[in-house]
């Protein structure tokens, strides 16, 4: 099973989202082709009303922690309530382009 599959299994059983994207974004760095070690996850769940961003950030690091310590090398993360998503417009920001070596 790949690494961006095994995310987001982890991510819908412990967060029930309503929204999930999980993107593996390793292309836009400077890794090896084929590479799973950049990630940008999109969550939307009830269990983040009432959380502080960083709550919620360690909730995602919980269910991720194996993946974050064998391989991935960064996350980024887009965690949002139900009335947060809708305020957005259900549009997270634009991926960050990677500005590391050639």
């Amino acid at each position: 099973m790949k690494l961006q599959q095994i995310i987001e299994q982890k991510l819908s059983q412990g967060l029930s989202p309503s929204h999930l994207e999980v993107e593996n974004e390793s292309h836009r760095h400077n890794v090896p082709p084929n590479s799973e070690s950049h990630f940008r996850v999109v969550v939307v769940s009830d269990q983040f009303d009432g959380k502080r961003l960083l709550q919620r950030h360690r909730s995602v690091n919980q269910l991720l922690a194996e993946e974050l310590a064998n391989g991935v090398h960064a996350l980024a993360m887009h965690t949002y309530t139900a009335t947060e998503w809708s305020e957005r417009k259900a549009q997270a920001p634009d991926p960050t382009q990677c500005k590391g070596g050639a």
